[in-house]
């Protein structure tokens, strides 16, 4: 079996970083709870929606300019503690050669799904710095901005990714990833393989154009059993996380549903890992240990709430964290579409000044 070193044994060695975010991200005290959410730049805002009227999400991306400005957005009204670049787990897709689409009311369709040993043959090498070069400028530009504020980079886990692929597009119920992953799994060993190489060559290209912190996104990974996620993924998600440790960044390691999965997903690394709102932040924590920070978890739902309610909520996760250094507060999953935008605001407010 395959060694697994956590990037943790790396990332340690750095200097202590400033600003909250990042020394929450290396368990170091701070003298408020930082606090960012995933998806904090969306549709939510008058300001995207702007720009929304113009361009199609994909263009926002391959529009470095674009993808900057609406990385910033939130970054200015909100307050948060951290940005995180305006990009999408599956821009590889497109210079792997399967398509990429977002079908209106329908989410991403991929126009080749992979299925067959040939699909993985016939996938495009990758070269991020000149394939996926518009999110590396959008990280530069971004970095030129930003003063006190740190920028995250991320990328989809080799498993979420290889089911938009294998699926073409969402699904519920993964039917034809799984049915791949336990009936022919020299392909899907094979598709890992490949896609392994591209996230990690992906991932370091970001960190070296700028990003502070990266994190790998395994959104639907929480469809697994332990039993598969061991066998079949724990060795691909462990392989990528590793890639970046010498970097020397925090990695954050986000999955959905994944209680029955976290000491797993401790074991394939990362200085943090992501808490959805399926289970309290302490009895989350305690599975994991001591000796690894702790991302979310209120439920995004929560946002649409009165403030009172809100201030409630926000107040039960942070009694769970009891002040511990390396707890960073955020939503147990994405900001939701119609959210609004004063609920976010007063949420950062509510989280900094408990926090204090």
């Amino acid at each position: 079996m395959e060694t697994l070193i956590h990037p943790s044994t790396f990332n340690l060695q750095v200097s202590q970083p400033e600003t909250p975010f990042l020394r929450a991200c290396y368990r170091l005290p701070t003298d408020y709870t930082p606090v960012w959410f995933m998806r904090q730049a969306g549709r939510y805002m008058a300001e995207y929606r702007a720009i929304r009227e113009k361009y199609t999400l994909l263009e926002i991306c391959f529009h470095p300019e674009l993808a900057a400005e609406v990385t910033l957005q939130p970054v200015r009204a909100l307050g948060v503690d951290a940005a995180i670049i305006f990009a999408d787990i599956l821009l590889p897709l497109i210079p792997l050669g399967v398509g990429l689409d977002f079908a209106a009311g329908e989410g991403p369709v991929v126009g080749r799904p992979v299925r067959t040993m040939e699909d993985v043959a016939a996938l495009k090498p990758i070269h991020a710095e000149t394939d996926l070069s518009y999110v590396l400028e959008a990280i530069r530009i971004v970095r030129g901005e930003l003063k006190d504020t740190p920028l995250i980079g991320f990328c989809g886990a080799p498993f979420t990714v290889a089911s938009y692929m294998i699926e073409g597009g969402s699904s519920r119920d993964f039917l034809k990833t799984k049915t791949l992953m336990v009936s022919a799994p020299h392909i899907w060993h094979a598709l890992m393989e490949k896609l392994t190489q591209t996230l990690a060559d992906y991932l370091g290209a970001q960190i070296r154009a700028g990003a502070q912190a990266v994190q790998v996104f395994d959104s639907w990974v929480g469809a697994l059993s332990p039993q598969d996620y061991e066998k079949f993924v724990l060795p691909y998600s462990a392989r990528l996380l590793r890639s970046v440790a010498h970097y020397r960044v925090p990695v954050i390691h986000f999955g959905v549903n994944t209680a029955t999965l976290l000491p797993l997903m401790k074991r394939a690394g990362g200085d943090v890992i992501g808490l959805d709102w399926r289970l309290p932040l302490d009895e989350g924590w305690a599975l994991l240990g001591n000796d690894v920070a702790v991302q979310g978890n209120l439920d995004p739902t929560v946002l649409f709430a009165p403030l009172p309610e809100i201030k409630q909520r926000i107040e039960d996760v942070l009694r769970r964290a009891n002040g511990r250094p390396g707890h960073i507060f955020n939503l147990g999953h994405g900001i939701l579409q119609h959210t609004p935008v004063d609920h976010v605001k007063a949420a950062v407010d509510m989280v900094h000044e408990y926090g204090h």
